[in-house]
């Protein structure tokens, strides 16, 4: 029986080559899993700006909402 041995360097050749490919293959579940962090980071940056504002009644707020076009 041959007997298969890789040393450092091999094996973490083997696992960027296996990332790369992964990515490649599955671009659309990476993309969406990034702009869902990012998403999630902006709510959380706007939570806490929020803290640390006046606040505005919901009248006001649904006031701007109908000026949108």
């Amino acid at each position: 029986m041959s007997e298969n041995t890789l040393n450092t360097s091999q094996l973490k050749e083997l696992i960027k080559t296996a990332i790369v490919e992964i990515l490649q293959e599955q671009k659309e579940v990476f993309t969406d899993i990034i702009v869902e962090a990012m998403e999630d980071i902006a709510l959380a940056k706007a939570i806490e700006e929020g803290e640390t504002t006046e606040p505005v009644s919901r009248e006001a707020i649904f006031k701007i909402l109908s000026q949108q076009p």
